[in-house]
C-alpha cells in the first residue's frame, strides 16, 4: 500500500496541472468575491471564511473524476478489481489520500494566505486553515464514491459533483461554523470543529467501502 501511494503521487506529479488547478480556482473565487460586495473590510472580514470554505470545497471537487480513471484506461482497475473486498476497500483509501495529498493539501495550505485578502484576521485564518485540514479529507473520501460511480462513464466530472455535492452540505455547514466562532468566542470554535472531525471518520468508512463497492458494480 506504501508503494501504491508513492506510485499515485508519482503519476500524479507527471500528469501535472492538478494541484495548479485547483489552487487557480480557489484563487480566483476569492479574488473575485471582493469586486461582488465592494470594498466593505469589516463585511469581507465577516463573509471571508465562508468565501474560503466555499471556494476550497469548489477547488476540491475538481480532479475528482480522475481519482480512478487512469487505472481504468491503462487496464489496472481490472486488476484492483479483483482482489479481496478488504483489499479493494484498503486501496481505494490510500488512493484517496494520494489524491487529496495532491489536490487538498496545498488548498489547506494557501488558505491563510488568501485569508488577508478577505481581510480575515490571523486567528480566523488560522481556524480556516485548521477545518480545511479536517474537513477537505472528508469531501475526497466522498468522492472516491462518487467518482467509482462515474468511472466506467465517458463524460462523468458533472456527475461527480452532482452526486457528492449535497453530502458535502454538513462538511461546508460545520467547517464554516467553526471558522466563525473563532473570531467571536474561542471556546464555541471546539463543538463543530470535533463534529467536522466526526463527519471526516464517518466519511472514511463509508467512502472506500461504497467506493469498492461501486467499481466491483461497474466491472460486472
Amino acid at each position: 500500500m506504501k508503494a501504491l501511494f508513492w506510485r499515485d503521487l508519482a503519476l500524479a506529479g507527471r500528469a501535472g496541472g492538478a494541484a495548479m488547478l485547483g489552487l487557480m480556482f480557489f484563487l480566483a473565487v476569492v479574488a473575485v468575491i471582493p469586486f461582488g460586495v465592494g470594498p466593505d473590510l469589516n463585511l469581507l472580514g465577516r463573509i471571508g471564511p465562508a468565501v474560503l470554505w466555499i471556494g476550497a470545497l469548489l477547488a476540491s471537487l475538481l480532479g475528482l473524476d480522475r481519482l480512478f480513471q487512469a487505472d481504468r484506461e491503462d487496464g489496472g482497475l481490472d486488476l484492483i478489481v479483483l482482489q479481496d473486498f478488504s483489499d479493494l476497500v484498503l486501496t481505494v483509501l490510500v488512493k484517496t489520500a494520494a489524491h487529496w495529498v495532491i489536490t487538498g493539501l496545498p488548498l489547506v495550505v494557501a488558505a491563510p494566505l488568501l485569508a488577508l485578502m478577505m481581510n480575515v484576521e490571523p486567528l480566523a485564518g488560522g481556524a480556516v486553515m485548521a477545518t480545511l485540514l479536517v474537513g477537505t479529507p472528508a469531501v475526497a473520501l466522498v468522492g472516491a464514491a462518487g467518482a467509482a460511480i462515474a468511472v466506467s462513464l465517458p463524460r462523468g466530472g458533472l456527475l461527480v459533483s452532482v452526486l457528492i455535492l449535497p453530502l458535502c452540505v454538513p462538511v461546508l455547514i460545520f467547517g464554516i461554523s467553526s471558522a466563525r466562532a473563532a473570531v467571536t468566542d474561542p471556546d464555541p470554535f471546539w463543538p463543530p470543529f470535533l463534529i467536522l472531525s466526526a463527519i471526516t471518520l464517518v466519511f472514511a468508512v463509508i467512502g472506500p467501502v461504497a467506493a469498492a463497492l461501486a467499481l466491483r458494480a461497474s466491472s460486472d
